[in-house]
């Protein structure tokens, strides 16, 4: 008999139970960095984020489990429902908290129902539905599902799409080269001035894996990961042991490009890596003529086509990013709605914004930089 519970702390479930609910490729959801950002003081209650994982079991086996949290806000999802509480709060009615699967601050496209055999996918939305009315909720969601979990859904949760920009090698390329001959002339010749302003800075970059990293190299890059939070007067949610604590986990897993100029680290970007896809998170430092291009991106797809990786994932939204070969695809997120009358109402709402987001999607489809049939 199967039976479901959450789970508060995930330090509570040894890393090999949970790790063996997925394939290991997606780095976002494994016990190393979901347990990491819990124990070192990344997710804070004032913030809005209470672990609560759900879970479900045979007997003592651990069979599934979908990463979750109780929300008091919106904070940190990047699938934006602020509307939604409003409406909600109009109506005299709490929309927090609320219960949401997914990464904390991570808008990455990934597995949300993890399974140990997929024949148990089709049982654990049931399972979550039937234990949330005891959490006294207004809402699920599950945000940046990948398309196995798709199928998993039924009309009950609503669907919502947004846009990102991701480079895709469509396997003809194996150098930066061939990359940039794939593009018209005005982009090539565009994407060559911007990485000749930092060349010409006297800028080089150096890659530096997480089981390569030393305690300056990660105190650098922490460093300049908070000063892009000040500058937009953000709180900073990592903590420089959570990024110690991914180095020695992941190891190769993680990749900082760190930009040095006469020997001294002034600008950094951290990636991680897993399943021959690229995942870009954050950045900091100088500002540069072209040093937050060269490092975040042309240094990202330089490292994708040397290590032979097919996908790079640069984060969520900007336009800026498709004239650099990052062409635009869907993304997308579920929500169930536990008041029929506000679901109800919010099933026109959701069609109406796919189509908004699928008529920009041929708009930016419309610009792309690749020459015709180089790229799709």
């Amino acid at each position: 008999m199967r039976t479901s519970r959450f789970i508060t702390d995930l330090q509570q479930l040894p890393s090999s139970s949970w790790d063996a609910l997925h394939d290991g490729a997606n780095p976002f959801v494994s016990h190393a960095f979901l347990a990491g950002l819990e124990a070192h003081g990344c997710l804070r209650s004032e913030w809005g984020w209470q672990p609560q994982h759900f879970t479900l079991w045979e007997d003592e086996l651990l069979v599934a489990a979908i990463p979750g949290y109780l929300k008091s806000n919106s904070h940190g999802e990047f699938v934006f429902d602020h509307a939604w509480a409003n409406a909600y709060a109009r109506h005299g009615r709490d929309y927090y908290p609320k219960w949401l699967g997914a990464v904390p601050y991570s808008p990455v496209t990934g597995p949300r129902l993890l399974t140990r055999d997929a024949a148990v996918r089709a049982e654990v939305l049931p399972a979550l539905l039937d234990a949330l009315p005891a959490q006294q909720v207004s809402s699920a969601h599950i945000n940046f599902h990948d398309v196995d979990d798709d199928r998993a859904f039924d009309a009950g949760w609503l669907l919502r799409q947004d846009i990102q920009f991701q480079w895709h090698n469509p396997g003809a390329w194996s150098c930066f080269d061939d990359y940039l001959a794939a593009m018209d002339h005005k982009r090539r010749k565009n994407i060559r001035q911007e990485r000749a302003k930092v060349a010409r800075e006297g800028v080089s970059v150096r890659v530096v894996h997480g089981d390569e990293a030393s305690r300056a190299d990660l105190q650098a890059m922490y460093r300049f990961y908070l000063q892009t939070f000040l500058e937009y007067s953000n709180a900073p949610a990592l903590t420089e042991a959570f990024l110690r604590h991914l180095a020695s986990r992941l190891g190769r897993g993680l990749v900082l490009m760190l930009a040095e100029h006469a020997g001294q680290p002034v600008a950094g970007a951290l990636f991680l890596r897993g399943g021959g896809t690229l995942y870009g998170r954050y950045w900091g430092g100088a500002a540069l003529p072209g040093l937050h291009f060269e490092v975040c991106y042309y240094q990202g797809i330089e490292y994708c086509l040397r290590e032979g990786l097919s996908r790079f994932e640069p984060g969520a939204q900007g336009e800026h990013k498709l004239a650099r070969g990052f062409l635009p695809r869907i993304v997308r997120s579920r929500h169930w709605v536990a008041d029929p009358a506000f679901a109800h109402a919010l099933t026109p709402w959701c069609a109406q914004e796919r189509a908004e987001v699928e008529q920009y999607l041929a708009a930016l489809q419309a610009h792309s930089p690749f020459r015709a049939g180089e790229c799709t």
